[in-house]
């Protein structure tokens, strides 16, 4: 065989190996083809029995050539097997969880009628409101097993409910309307539910077993030919609960009830149409209405009216047959509506509604029904919630949050202002704990409105809310201005907080900084007027502080509440818009001017006794709500309730500011914690008008000018200062440590001289109580001691040594006359001393009965020597040589003085002199 031939035999053998190899693979390849396509098959004819349902399919004609396939006979009986399955999980536990879900709120929403019906609600919806409703029962016809189970459906905050029925079967449509109606009715205090009624096609008939409601307001039947009143009216009342309701970060009425008791009443509007579709401007407003109106509790039951509504909405279909399908239970249930309830039955259950409602409105709300029990179970980091009287038998709250951050109370004398001030602070006692409020409150001019939340001579107890109580405050306007400065600091100090946690609110630095102190404050000021009654420096503080306060005190939980009897003349406040604004919660008292919205709210006018117009919108008329405020002063009332706080926390008794009252030195903080072992020591001079209560003081350094000087004719004013001053000293130094030279120069300041005598005595000091005829002695001896520590011939170092000088003038006759030998005076020793007796250790506390006698004992021309001052019966021009351009503006005050320390302030501050005569044992 040839070459070429060898080569030819080889290529067909190997075309043949290939045709062998690629007809094996077509085969496989045609194999598997055809186990896919009989694999898709099957998925396919499992899909559909699946989708279509078992029962459904076994009796499809289309689907019987395939069910005969032996092919498909596996997937059928997979499928029935995972029915089986299923259904069995169904059949043994699906019917009583449903019930038990149903049934959880064990209340007229899901129980039967028997046990319900003609018992009027008490749920106050602060327990929760239940988001199922019984309708009827339902079964599952394909299941093996037929278990009945209750269907119920979300209704109030949740979602509306539309009814489709036939011709036949609109009399089961009113029956699942009324059954659900007077379960509703019968769940809540009657007046939390209103109810309205249009008929597409009737005037009246619809629902008559509901008529009886309409005698007490609960229910409204519309006009069929005025559905858009109607729609209009749910629209207002949508727009009110939206401005004055929802604030402070709530969406829902449901997440303001969550926080209490619910306030706004649910309506409930039923609608009766005829199948066909509403006209399209009445139809635009239903959309609107149903897709707002469940946060602002407005309820829909659309009955045969075809709608499409982009909001929750629960669809029950009336089948001719007398069965139904629910959305909420699907396709493959089939629903029984519950049965009409007893047509005798109803008209009395809602009569009884009816009548417990008007039994409601017409009581006479007292003071316990603002502060029931239980206490302090309110949370307040939104806002604080006060109810303070009634309407209708509902109470009327006042709210003090972000969006409505303080509050102006207006009523001449009279009026019930103090009374309407208990009613709010007792509500909001009772509700919020003190770690949740703090209180500070302020009674201007000769008020004593606050007296009764601080410890008393009778009643000892306080409210322990209370953090500050000022009372006869009188003409202390300054302890106005050091109250907005509390504030401010605080609001400051919150801040700063805030921007350390990266928020911007009182509510979001409580979550962040969970461990941290954050209540909110209400501070009160009664008779507010009375600080910008003048054009001072006292206003001008007052009102840039009053400004930053309520401008920014809104997110740290700091909250306004100023009253006056006449608001009209506050020229510093009533000219700054800023202000004003800020104040949207209005509450006006019967008579009260310019506290609401001017002109066009005149309510407060004809306003009958012990009734107050409250108001959230800054006064403006469609914000009225009017109320009767209970009696909350007499006895029985809010000293019971402050009691019952009281036992339950009595920890921290507040501070108290009473303008009449005049300081014990030995109860006075700021002198119980003096003690010795400071070289420089610490004297008192008065109290501050602070909200500490701090004390004046004036730190003896040894250094020029650290002398005192009291300025004024009044001997008890003067002597009370000395007095103040020394025993401070006293209580700094060891027994025997200092010298204290007490000078009487006057007979009147005796009494007290001897007084300081005996108590430093007492403390175990040196005291030498010296008479006119030793004075120059007691002066020529110190200036040469003095001297003989400048030159060094002094044998001993410098000890502490105090002259108390009382009426240094009356003796300068005496003082002026000169030593026949040295030719110095008495004069001259004083001013030695005065010179340089701090810095050895020598100091005079001295007093003198003018600014003119004062000048006389020193230099010519300086004044550095009497570093720190306090003035009584002294015009503020008399003092300007000695202090700051501020004093020009002080006018004298009984038991007031002006205190200024040259070293260490830069304006003067008002003190008060102690009391320090307490016995010596």
């Amino acid at each position: 065989m040839s070459r070429r031939d060898d080569r030819r035999k080889k290529v067909e053998e190997a075309f043949a190996e290939f045709r062998v190899a690629v007809s094996a693979a077509l085969g496989a390849v045609s194999r598997e083809h055809r186990l896919l396509a009989e694999e898709r098959a099957q998925d396919m004819f499992e899909l559909i029995v699946r989708g279509e349902g078992v029962d459904k399919a076994l009796n499809d004609p289309v689907l019987q050539p395939a069910l005969q396939n032996p092919r498909f006979r596996e997937r059928l009986l997979g499928v029935l097997r995972d029915r089986e399955h299923a259904f069995r999980e169904w059949t043994d536990n699906g019917p009583s969880r449903l019930a038990r879900l149903v049934e959880v709120a064990n209340s007229p929403a899901s129980l039967p009628h028997e046990d319900w019906l003609g018992k009027p609600g008490h749920h106050d919806g602060s327990e929760g409101v239940p988001e199922l409703w019984r309708v009827g029962t339902g079964v599952v016809p394909s299941a093996p097993e037929q278990q009945p189970f209750p269907v119920a459906v979300p209704l109030l905050d949740h979602s509306h409910l539309h009814v489709m029925s036939t011709v036949d079967t609109r009399s089961t449509a009113d029956t699942l309307v009324e059954n659900l109606l007077l379960r509703v009715l019968s769940h809540f205090q009657p007046g939390l539910v209103h109810v309205h009624v249009w008929d597409v096609n009737q005037l009246t008939g619809s629902l008559p077993g509901l008529y009886p409601l309409t005698r007490a307001g609960l229910l409204t039947v519309h006009d069929p030919s005025r559905l858009q009143e109607m729609l209009d009216e749910l629209s207002d009342h949508i727009r009110r609960v939206h401005t004055k309701v929802l604030v402070d970060g709530h969406l829902t009425l449901h997440s303001v009830s969550n926080e209490g008791r619910r306030t706004e009443p649910w309506h409930v509007a039923v609608l009766f149409g005829n199948r066909q579709p509403l006209r399209e401007e009445h139809q635009q407003q239903l959309q609107r209405v149903a897709r707002n109106g469940l946060a602002s509790g407005v309820q829909l039951f659309i009955v045969d009216i075809p709608i499409t509504v982009n909001s929750p909405v629960e669809t029950i279909r009336l089948h001719d047959n007398g069965t139904a399908a629910c959305t909420m239970t699907g396709k493959h249930v089939t629903v029984t509506i519950d049965p009409a309830l007893p047509r005798a039955k109803v008209p009395r259950a809602c009569a009884a509604i009816a009548e417990k409602r008007e039994e409601r409105r017409n009581r006479m709300g007292a003071f316990a029904d603002l502060t029931r029990e239980p206490h302090w179970t309110e949370n307040a980091a939104t806002c604080v919630l006060a109810p303070v009287g009634f309407d209708d038998g509902e109470p009327v709250c006042v709210r003090l949050g972000d969006t409505s951050p303080h509050a102006l109370i207006g009523g001449p004398s009279g009026s019930g202002k103090t009374n309407f001030l208990y009613a709010m602070l007792g509500s909001l006692a009772a509700r919020y704990s003190p770690d949740e409020l703090e209180l500070y409150l302020l009674d201007f001019k000769e008020g004593v409105s606050f007296a009764q939340f601080a410890p008393g001579l009778k009643d000892k107890s306080w409210l322990p809310h209370a953090r500050l109580v000022g009372v006869n405050v009188n003409t202390d306007r300054e302890f106005g201005v050091a109250l907005l400065k509390f504030l401010a600091d605080e609001m400051r100090r919150r801040a700063d907080a805030a921007k350390r946690h990266e928020v911007t609110k009182l509510e979001q630095l409580r979550e962040e900084d969970p461990e941290g102190r954050w209540p909110r404050i209400v501070a009160v000021i009664d008779e507010f007027q009375y600080l910008f009654g003048e054009r001072d420096q006292v206003t001008a503080q007052a009102t840039q502080l009053l400004e930053d306060v309520a401008r920014r005190g809104r997110s740290q939980g700091i909250h306004l509440v100023l009253s006056s009897q006449d608001v009209a003349g506050i020229e510093g406040f009533w000219g700054k818009s800023a202000i004003f604004e800020q104040f949207t919660v209005r509450i006006a008292l019967p008579k009260a001017r310019r506290v609401l919205a001017e002109p066009g709210n005149d309510a407060a006018v004809e306003l009958p006794r012990w009734h107050a117009v409250i108001n959230h919108d800054s006064g403006v008329k469609p914000g009225n709500e009017i109320a009767r405020i209970p009696d909350s002063t007499t006895k029985g009332t809010f000293d019971l309730l402050q009691n019952v706080l009281w036992n339950r926390d009595h920890s921290k008794p507040p501070s108290l500011f009473d303008g009449s009252r005049t300081p014990l030195l030995d109860e006075l903080p700021d002198f119980l914690d003096l003690g010795p072992g400071d070289p420089n020591p610490t004297i008192l001079l008065g109290q501050v008008i602070d909200v500490a209560g701090s004390a004046a003081k004036v730190r003896l350094a040894r250094t020029p000018g650290r002398n005192i000087a009291v300025i004024g004719s009044v001997v008890e004013d003067a002597a009370a200062v000395l007095g103040g001053a020394a025993a401070s000293l006293g209580r700094q130094h060891e027994p025997g440590e200092a010298t204290f030279s007490l000078c009487c120069l006057v007979d009147e300041a005796l009494p007290n001289a001897r007084h300081l005598e005996k108590r430093l005595v007492a403390a175990g000091h040196t005291v030498n109580l010296i008479r006119v005829d030793g004075v120059r002695e007691l002066l020529d001896d110190t200036a040469r001691q003095i001297n003989s520590f400048i030159t060094g011939t002094a044998e001993t170092p410098p000890k502490p040594h105090y002259l108390v000088l009382y009426a240094v003038d009356a003796a300068h006759t005496l003082l002026e006359q000169k030593d026949p030998t040295t030719r110095a005076s008495g004069v001259d020793s004083l001013r030695t001393v005065l010179k340089h007796g701090p810095e050895n250790r020598t100091h005079v506390l001295g007093w003198w009965r003018g600014v003119q006698r004062l000048k006389s004992s020193l230099s010519p021309g300086v004044y550095d020597d009497i570093g720190a001052w306090v003035a009584f019966d002294v015009q503020g021009k008399e003092l300007l040589s000695l202090g700051p351009e501020q004093v020009m503006a002080w006018s004298p005050r009984p038991q007031r003085g002006l205190f200024f320390d040259r070293f260490e302030h830069s304006r003067p501050q008002v003190v008060i002199p102690f009391d320090t005569r307490e016995e010596v044992l």
